[in-house]
């Protein structure tokens, strides 16, 4: 009987981090059966003036579409359906693509996913870029503030995510990729508990932050993640680097992060032999772990004697926005 009740229990606590049916109020997206068979449709379909909180729920399977979400006035939730909320792995809905940077004007454009909306919050959902190696190929383009990514998968190889503009917050993700596939130039961002997946490269570099200047708010702080190999991928030993500077103000921290001997013991790169741009970079670690924490640094990087925290990086009124459930 015991072992029924605890069988029981773990039932219903499984049961609880599901998300198979639509919110009241929902605007539905299915294949069949839902208010649109697109998700850009449905994102077409939402007021661009209303300013209470405007929800999508998107049922499983794989959309080849590229979604542009426009700048909204209230807040945008869009969930993915899923048979746990907390796991990325068990996530029902994929939306992919493969611009290539050759057939557009900018990288933003090759985006899969183009989120312009404050406010917003995205559960569930995996994005990729299958354009491959070669050119800018972005999953994501996250261009405005108070933007959250709960439990989604970011699957790409060069510029996986842009993380551009206003605070941000990846929370329990994958995010996948070979070339500066973390990178941006304006955004405050937070990545808490993701685990970043490196792909078969010669040379990889995880993140190229562009902060402008010396006065530019933004800076990367990885917080409690992980980093290895992805899935079937060989990645010999000291092939990537957990970063390299896009301009010479480039402020990025690794925290309380795993990392296997994928990671170089150097640690960050130049950004080239004939142009570093190192002279004001702020690439910091602290309380890392793996054989990818240890070695000697290069001389650009600094071990610091504290963690950075989230208030520092998103602002004291953080909790406003940020879902807490799912940030350590």
């Amino acid at each position: 009987m015991k072992q029924i009740y605890t069988s029981f229990l773990f039932f219903l606590s499984a049961a609880a981090t599901s998300r198979l049916t639509a919110p009241p109020g929902a605007i539905v997206v299915a294949k069949s059966g839902g208010d649109y068979e697109t998700i850009s449709d449905a994102v077409d379909s939402l007021s661009t003036t209303a300013t209470t909180a405007q929800t999508i729920f998107i049922e499983e399977g794989t959309y080849n579409e590229q979604v542009y979400i426009p700048s909204l006035s209230g807040e945008l939730i869009i969930y993915g359906q899923t048979k746990d909320t907390s796991d990325y792995s068990v996530n029902l809905v994929t939306i992919t693509n493969n611009i290539g940077l050759s057939s557009v004007d900018d990288d933003d454009e090759t985006a899969t996913l183009r989120n312009y909306a404050e406010n917003s919050k995205i559960y569930n959902i995996n994005v990729a870029n299958t354009y491959g190696e070669g050119q800018q190929a972005l999953a994501l383009s996250a261009y405005a503030n108070n933007q959250g990514y709960y439990a989604c998968q970011f699957l790409g190889y060069q510029d996986t995510v842009l993380a551009e503009t206003g605070n941000q917050v990846y929370a329990k993700c994958l995010i996948e990729g070979a070339v500066d596939f973390i990178f941006g130039q304006h955004a405050t961002a937070w990545f808490d508990r993701c685990d970043i997946r490196v792909l078969s490269a010669s040379l990889g570099t995880i993140t190229a932050n562009g902060r402008s200047s010396s006065s530019d708010p933004s800076f990367y702080v990885i917080n409690g993640s992980t980093i290895a190999a992805a899935d079937d991928s060989s990645v010999s030993a000291g092939a990537y680097y957990l970063g390299r500077p896009w301009s010479e103000y480039a402020r990025v921290v690794f925290q309380y992060t795993s990392m296997t001997d994928a990671i170089n013991s150097v640690g960050w790169e130049e950004w080239s032999s004939s142009d570093p741009r190192t002279s004001d970079v702020y690439f910091g670690e602290y309380d890392n772990s793996g054989d990818g924490a240890s070695g000697t640094r290069a001389s650009f990087a600094t071990e610091l004697t504290s963690p950075v925290e989230i208030s520092s990086i998103l602002g004291s009124d953080y909790t406003d926005w940020v879902d807490t459930e799912y940030v350590s």
